[in-house]
């Protein structure tokens, strides 16, 4: 009787249960995926990054159009006045968005600018106001009452630096989840299953430090060497003090 009975506990066709804590195989494919799909994602931003970065090149570089003999293309900094028509305060996805409506004469039919964030100029403005309309390549980029001045949301420079922070977060954030399909493979090949919380906490936190240098290095600097310098040293320094607090918290457990 005892013979039969583990022959057949052997020969049982349920499927062993997986130990519990064992990473399963979806985790890992969803790493996988996850993680090159937002590598992917930084690639084409920095495959279009050339055409922001040489626009913003050129914005810099431009003159005023007094200071230009023949102005070609609107390439030199324009300034006209205008009479403001009304404001406006909306919203878009929670953010605040600020809108002036103005008149820029006989020459330029009413137009709408949106301005970025509530500074001196959107605070001061009233319908009436006269103003200097500053633009670009037929873009408004700035609007001035008196002294004062404020960009719009459509000055050259902008778009390349969101690009270029964006682009970097991304690759940081997909770099660490394919590191960590990686690292949940070899966990169900050794069937290893003690996964300290301890751990995830701390690879999550060095994540978000790693992206918030690489982010803030995009916003500080237009010198695309320099943030990517920056953003590598600061990664490397992440990553250095992660895996040693790791080692430690290791040493730790196994004392």
């Amino acid at each position: 009787m005892s013979e039969n009975g583990a022959v057949n506990r052997s020969s049982s066709p349920y499927p062993h249960p997986k130990p519990p804590g064992l990473p399963s195989l979806q985790g890992v494919i969803f790493a996988s995926v996850l993680g090159s799909v937002l590598v992917l994602a930084a690639a084409i931003l920095f495959a279009l990054l050339p055409g922001a970065l040489s626009e913003a090149a050129d914005f810099r570089a431009a003159r005023p159009c007094s200071e230009v003999a023949v102005p070609e293309k609107g390439d030199c900094l324009a300034e006209w006045p205008a009479t403001v028509v009304s404001t406006e305060t909306g919203r878009s996805n929670k953010a605040v968005i600020n809108w002036v409506t103005l008149d820029g004469g006989a020459a330029e039919p009413p137009f709408r600018v949106r301005m970025r964030g509530d500074g001196p100029v959107w605070e001061k403005l009233s319908p009436g106001d006269r103003v200097a309309v500053l633009s670009w390549r037929d873009v408004v980029w700035a609007v001035e009452a008196g002294e004062l001045r404020q960009d719009t949301t459509a000055r050259p420079g902008r778009e390349s630096t969101v690009q270029l922070a964006i682009g970097l977060t991304l690759l940081v954030v997909g770099t660490v989840f394919l590191r960590g399909a990686g690292w949940l493979h070899r966990r169900r090949a050794t069937r290893a299953t003690d996964t300290p919380t301890a751990q995830v906490v701390v690879v999550m936190a060095a994540t978000l430090l790693a992206s918030g240098i690489a982010a803030g290095a995009a916003t500080v600097t237009d010198t695309v060497w320099l943030v990517l310098l920056v953003a590598a040293a600061g990664c490397a320094t992440v990553w250095a003090a992660t895996a040693l607090l790791l080692r430690g918290l290791a040493r730790r457990r196994t004392a």
